[in-house]
């Protein structure tokens, strides 16, 4: 038995079958033990994909940066062909993909091998990983606690050791917020890095992005050279310098940081955790040779958060509305949790006016944001307001629920098509989510601009802290090489919750 699979990232592992010192068996057989023995606890995996991985290894030679590595899709949006995936909901579970997605195909033609399928909520539309369907997946630090969302299955299945690289998206910080509260690492690239396709119903205008959660820097660099570039019918694109993970050996030139120590989030005081996150992070930096100068937000970022609610809202609207065209309207209605209903009504009355205000002031914060970056290389700020919540507190209340479910009704409709109303209706939800979950991450989805959390504190209680990082459009190689510049000076891969030992 492999009983060190745990204590290796992704390129170790490629690198130990490369030299013949373990099988690409051992390896799958290590990870779907860990898998085993772990998952009762976390429900970080809804679809076991064992035989399916045994096959591929089974199959001939694997080729690639990342032959043989044991890799988990999550359940949204990556499609592999013949599997399972329910997209987080009711109404899809069972299903089996009809083909693979680009970015997927990109993931396999790198070697790696899927083992299963990660949590996920509903459609990806909230910050916490509870699908009704499947029921929460617990932090690997405190099972009592949230890993976050979208991707919240992947973050807890990475920090648990359960694989070494997981598959993630971001629409506006689902990359990051799960990655901040398990302690691991989370790189959003730029917009158009990375492939959406073929299937763009899951772009959601412009603020989806997919890559990797993993607890090494140079596993997501590795992913990211084997993913990056355009895809056919792309809507957008992205510089591509490549040689993301030769750009690791590189040296880091002397940058210059803008480092935010707010107390304060959407009005709410931040938890003392994530300000000494930064604060200890801007000392960090400066020891390293940077040049750190404290700023003030340079954006507002509930206007951020509430332009990302109404563009979800809308796109979201047309992907309802193609699944009732498939399954019809009552088995919709019927399949979808409260919020996702609310979502998929608040996107129909949206007036187009108002849809597109949004796409105006996206692009004069963008513009905010380029100044920014004329002065400073990087923005750092907490990922989130607050350490992990437990579940319970970050969900949606009882009242929520029962709001969304009175504002999805027919009868209400009518009522909500008045301007002022819907605009009440944005601003109640945008309260609602920052009560549950205060995240600083939806900026980079609108601006499109990459954006990481790196785990650089624990709390007292030991709770992962994560401190965020945006860079200029296209800037990943700069962001990647500082990372592992604090992953060298701040090292936190063996830094391991308990259920990964």
């Amino acid at each position: 038995m492999f009983q060190e699979y745990a204590s290796y990232d992704a390129i170790g592992l490629a690198t130990l079958i490369r030299q013949g010192e373990v099988s690409p068996k051992e390896v799958l057989e290590a990870a779907v033990l860990k898998a085993e023995s772990t998952n009762p606890a976390l429900n970080a995996i809804v679809s076991a994909l064992y035989d399916h991985a045994h096959e591929r290894i089974d199959t001939g030679a694997l080729s690639g940066p990342l032959a043989y590595v044991p890799f988990l899709l999550k359940d949204v949006h990556h499609a592999l062909k013949g599997t399972p995936m329910s997209n987080g909901s009711a109404l899809q579970k069972g299903e089996r993909s009809r083909a693979n997605a680009e970015i997927v195909e990109r993931w396999l033609a790198a070697g790696l091998v899927v083992f299963g399928k990660t949590n996920t909520p509903e459609f990806k539309l909230s910050p916490t990983t509870n699908p009704a369907v499947w029921g929460p997946t617990r932090n690997p630090w405190d099972v009592v606690r949230t890993p976050g969302g979208s991707s919240g299955g992947s973050a807890a299945a990475v920090a648990a050791g359960i694989a070494p690289l997981a598959s993630a998206t971001d629409e506006a910080g689902s990359i990051r917020q799960p990655a901040a509260n398990c302690g691991v690492f989370g790189l959003k690239p730029s917009r158009g890095r990375n492939p959406i396709g073929p299937d763009f119903r899951w772009e959601l205008a412009g603020l989806s992005t997919s890559h990797v959660i993993t607890r090494s820097v140079r596993d997501s660099a590795a992913a990211l050279d084997a993913t990056s570039g355009p895809e056919v019918g792309a809507p957008y694109h992205c510089p591509a310098p490549g040689g993301f993970l030769e750009a690791l050996s590189e040296p880091s030139r002397k940058l210059r940081v803008g480092l935010c120590v707010e107390r304060q989030v959407f009005g709410r005081e931040m938890d003392q955790a994530c300000i000494d996150a930064v604060t200890k992070a801007g000392a960090l930096l400066e020891q390293l040779g940077h040049e750190v100068e404290e700023v003030a937000t340079p954006f507002d970022e509930r206007e951020a958060m509430r332009l990302c609610m109404i563009r979800i809202a809308v796109s979201f609207s047309g992907f309802a509305e193609h699944l009732v065209e498939r399954y019809g309207r009552g088995a919709v209605l019927r399949g979808f949790e409260p919020l996702t209903r609310f979502v998929w009504s608040a996107g129909k009355v949206i007036p187009s006016a108002m849809f597109e205000g949004t796409r105006v002031r996206e692009h004069d914060i963008t513009q905010s944001m380029a100044r920014f970056h004329e002065r400073y290389d990087t923005l750092v700020t907490p990922t989130l307001g607050c350490a992990p919540k437990l579940i319970e507190e970050a969900d949606p209340t009882a009242a929520d629920v029962r709001l969304a479910g009175l504002l999805a009704s027919p009868l209400v409709r009518p009522v909500m098509r008045l301007p002022r109303v819907i605009d009440r209706l944005i601003d109640v939800q945008v309260e609602a989510m920052v009560d549950r979950v205060p995240y600083r991450t939806s900026l980079a989805n609108l601006t499109g601009q990459p954006a990481m959390s790196v785990p650089l504190h624990w709390t007292e209680n030991a709770l992962p802290v994560g401190v965020q990082f945006l860079g200029r459009f296209g800037s990943e190689r700069m962001l990647l090489q500082l990372a592992g510049q604090l992953e060298v000076a701040q090292p936190w891969v063996d830094r391991l919750p308990i259920h990964a030992r």
